[in-house]
């Protein structure tokens, strides 16, 4: 089966394409999703992490995601770590799903698919991408972040330019009707990849 990667950096909507590919009948697997579910549901990952950060990681059964992230925000090291734990489980689950979906192709979600070494895995990536400024607006609207918490975040990924080198498709998500009609334009492209 295809494996299609589709990623952007934060703020670009890559979600919402996902979802416009489900729309189409397209199996999305979300890693960000999983990757959550992980955390909740595994207690090999539990106990890593925990030593990892100690036992305010997991305060209850469930992880504190803000006080995590706070220990990652500015260490590149930790991060790695936690990405070690997180990623191989992560791996495992999408491999497990993939064997249960029957589709021409499936679209696969990640943030970090270039940065990780993911995209080495996929037959085709698409890039979701939006002005740096339209990105910065959403993710206030969402978050209710200040805008130098943004920066920073935006600083731990690829920039754009870097991840278009690597694309085989891009997205321009600034509108909707456009991008759902990008989608529709791309999901036709990729069935016709697979008859040739």
């Amino acid at each position: 089966m295809m494996v299609v990667g589709l990623t952007g950096g934060i703020g670009s909507g890559k979600t919402t394409v996902a979802n416009f590919f489900r729309e189409l009948g397209v199996p999305v697997y979300i890693a960000d999703d999983a990757g959550k579910r992980l955390m909740l549901t595994s207690e090999e990952i539990k106990k890593a992490v925990i030593e990892l950060f100690g036992e305010k990681a997991y305060p209850t059964d469930a992880p504190d995601r803000n006080y995590i992230a706070s220990q990652v925000f500015n260490d590149s090291a930790k991060l790695e770590a936690l990405n070690r734990i997180i990623h191989p489980a992560v791996a495992a689950d999408f491999q497990e799903w993939l064997s249960r979906q029957q589709a021409p192709y499936i679209i696969y979600e990640a943030a970090i698919l270039f940065e990780s070494g993911g995209h080495k895995k996929c037959d085709f990536t698409i890039l979701v991408t939006a002005p740096h400024e339209e990105k910065l607006k959403r993710l206030q609207a969402r978050d209710n972040s200040k805008i130098e918490e943004i920066e920073a975040r935006m600083a731990n990924q690829w920039s754009d330019e870097k991840k278009l080198k690597l694309a085989d498709f891009q997205i321009e998500n600034t509108d909707l009707s456009l991008t759902k009609s990008q989608v529709k334009e791309l999901n036709e492209i990729l069935l016709n990849s697979r008859k040739n």
